[in-house]
């Protein structure tokens, strides 16, 4: 199975200048046109589909720009100004649009030369005159926007936030367009799992899978022999085999749980294709050992390969961590299901993990396979899966839901430590976050959280902070 990744997305691009200007100014309009050029160029660098309107430079060019882009169903509009414009020229660009506006204020040198700048000179280095007029009309017009501001060329500073705006452009479309399966249900009496499909779909555009344990049996079931033999030799090549160590509920990993595993691994990737999933939430309880519990049972292994291929698997039926592990994981940081597991006073850390899958992605080293008797607080047995999360930075994420219901996004920064960790079966990390333990977890369930998050690497923040504008929704940093 090919790994999916995150779409490209679709930015459309205008500059702005003044028609009064040209017949005033010959070769005044080229520089500005060379200066959109270059815009253009870097946003394809930074993986932007580009779809340009061109110099806008009266309000009737506004209007065609409008229509034009109107049709081309945007993630994210960029208005590279070039020198003074009017508004009126600007705001038919945008106005009938539903993406957000970026306006670029990047002017071509970091200071004019006083003694030989003349008004020519001066108007192709204007940038700033119209930033200000722009922005009061676009929040009169009710049209979101930011602004970025700095150097054409060389601006680190200005560049990173704008390749930041591309990412979450490009993850929000991804997030739009993603299919999510439902297998199963929410694990009983976990309220804040519970979420509303529709709501879901009206707010994020996503689409919504319900699944039956019949799609994934007929699917484990058809498996051939030679298909759960690779895919054997694949879990081989991912994982270590652990023994089963002083855990009582710990048992050897066995051929035969390993050839179920591979099975059921086969028909998880075989209803991911057919589905067409870019998601997974599932759980199901089952009874008395029965044929559904023992699937359930054994779908770990699975869901690990399949949340390292780019589609994320939230267990316990937890749609809403499962969009943001989709988030974490086309941010291309990894996005492992991780809960708050215990607090370490001492060492000032949360140790934090889950049973169940997975991302590959932010492993230190090859995962381990344990075999447990016992899932706890779940039916059955079955091969778990241990990472060790890689120290450095990290961010969790997860996605809630106000009393409003309206879905909230929410954020940390941290740092993973190295240290002993938990060796039951589970991901385990040791994460530190400012003001320790106690007061973290504190501000953290101040802000209506579900007990899941997504873990990636690195400090995530000013890009989910774009992206939360992007996809409209609240993020709520806890620092």
């Amino acid at each position: 199975m090919e790994r999916k990744r995150r779409l490209a997305a679709r930015v459309g691009v205008f500059g702005v200048g003044l028609a009064a200007y040209w017949p005033q100014f010959p070769g005044l309009r080229e520089r500005l046109v060379g200066y959109q050029r270059a815009v253009e160029a870097h946003l394809t660098e930074l993986g932007a589909e580009v779809i340009s309107a061109g110099l806008i430079d009266t309000p009737e060019g506004g209007r065609g720009a409008g229509e034009q882009f109107a049709r081309e169903n945007l993630d994210l509009i960029v208005c590279s100004i070039g020198t003074y414009a009017t508004s009126s020229q600007v705001l038919p660009v945008v106005q009938r649009q539903h993406a957000p506006v970026l306006v670029l204020n990047l002017q071509p040198v970091a200071a004019l030369d006083y003694d030989h700048t003349d008004t020519a000179e001066w108007l192709a280095n204007c940038t700033a005159c119209a930033v200000p007029e722009l922005a009061g009309v676009f929040a009169r017009a009710r049209i979101p926007f930011n602004v970025v501001t700095g150097t054409l060329y060389d601006d680190e500073r200005a560049w990173g936030a704008i390749g930041e705006w591309v990412t979450a452009a490009s993850v929000a479309r991804t997030v739009r367009r993603a299919r999510f399966g439902f297998l199963g249900h929410t694990y009983p009496g976990m309220l804040d799992m519970h979420t509303d499909i529709a709501m879901h779909q009206a707010q994020l555009g996503t689409h919504i899978e319900l699944l039956e344990m019949e799609d994934l049996q007929t699917r484990v079931e058809a498996a051939t022999d030679a298909e759960t033999a690779a895919k054997e030799a694949e879990i081989r090549a991912t994982f270590t085999f652990a023994e089963p160590g002083s855990d009582p509920i710990a048992a050897p990993v066995t051929d035969d749980a390993l050839n179920r595993a591979a099975r059921i691994a086969c028909g998880l990737e075989r209803m991911a294709d057919d589905f067409a999933l870019d998601g997974l939430a599932y759980y199901y309880r089952g009874l008395d050992n029965g044929p559904f519990e023992q699937l359930a049972a054994g779908l770990i292994v699975g869901n690990s390969l399949l949340t390292a291929r780019g589609i994320p698997t939230a267990g316990e039926g937890d749609l809403q961590t499962c969009v943001a592990m989709l988030i974490m994981d086309r941010l291309g940081v990894g996005g492992s299901f991780t809960e708050f597991m215990a607090m370490d006073f001492n060492d000032d850390i949360l140790l934090m993990g889950h049973d169940g899958p997975g991302h590959l992605a932010i492993s230190a080293a090859p995962p381990t396979l344990r075999a447990l008797e016992v899932f706890h607080g779940k039916r059955g047995g079955g091969l778990s899966v241990e990472f060790t999360v890689r120290t450095g930075p990290v961010t969790i994420l997860g996605l809630t839901q106000t009393a409003e219901g309206r879905l909230k996004l929410l954020a940390a920064e941290g740092e993973c430590l190295p240290g002993p960790v938990l060796r039951t079966g589970n991901t385990n990390s040791r994460l530190q976050f400012p003001g320790g333990p106690a007061a973290f977890i504190e501000r953290w369930c101040a802000e209506g959280p579900t007990h899941h998050v997504a873990l990636g690497l690195g400090h995530q923040t000013s890009t989910l902070r774009k992206l939360s504008r992007m996809l409209g929704l609240d993020l709520a940093v806890v620092e």
